[in-house]
């Protein structure tokens, strides 16, 4: 076991285990996504989405602003969080990634089938439903391709503050944990 930890300055070694990335991801139905306006705003609205193949996608209409600032940057980000799923709260991915707008047959028309199931599980015609509705000439589908994940495991946190996690579950920190956060105490005055 580990001992508890001072203040939770240092947050970055509290990691989701792939495994429970996978599913997190895998489960997700809503997500944030989040892109930069011409006047680089950053902007965000919450969005239906499905993870296939190592890929987050989303769709939709074609005139909508997130829509032009893709074609401008295609640089996003999603974010997700666990509230809401059987894994509980507490958990989240950050996918930092490069966004592709398709506007082909082909590739709606794997996806929009396989989102509507995803959206409506168990329910045949509340998915057929819904598919039918967003098989218009108007929209687009979202390809995020991940370039980098920042994850965050709640309970992994918790349970080192009481000092019962095994040291062996903490991850790495990252720079900001080492190098900025070093730097902060240095300004401050306080190392």
């Amino acid at each position: 076991m580990s001992d508890a930890p001072e203040n939770y300055e240092m947050v970055s070694i509290y990691r989701l285990d792939p495994e429970v990335q996978e599913d997190l991801l895998s489960n997700a139905r809503e997500c944030v996504f989040n892109w930069c306006t011409r006047d680089q705003w950053p902007m965000g609205v919450i969005m239906s989405c499905l993870w296939k193949d190592g890929r987050m996608w989303l769709t939709a209409g074609a005139h909508r602003h997130r829509i032009s600032a893709v074609r401008r940057n295609p640089q996003v980000s999603i974010v997700i969080t666990s509230t809401g799923t059987h894994l509980g709260g507490g958990k989240t991915v950050t996918i930092k990634g490069r966004c592709t707008i398709h506007e082909d047959a082909e590739t709606k028309s794997w996806f929009y089938p396989a989102f509507s199931d995803h959206l409506h599980p168990g329910n045949d015609k509340m998915a057929r439903g819904f598919e039918s509705m967003l098989d218009s000439p108007l929209r687009v589908v979202l390809e995020v391709e991940p370039v980098k994940f920042v994850t965050y495991d709640g309970v992994k946190m918790a349970l080192h503050s009481r000092g019962k996690l095994d040291e062996s579950s903490l991850g790495q920190p990252s720079e900001s944990d080492t190098l900025r956060l070093q730097r902060e105490i240095e300004r401050r005055g306080l190392g």
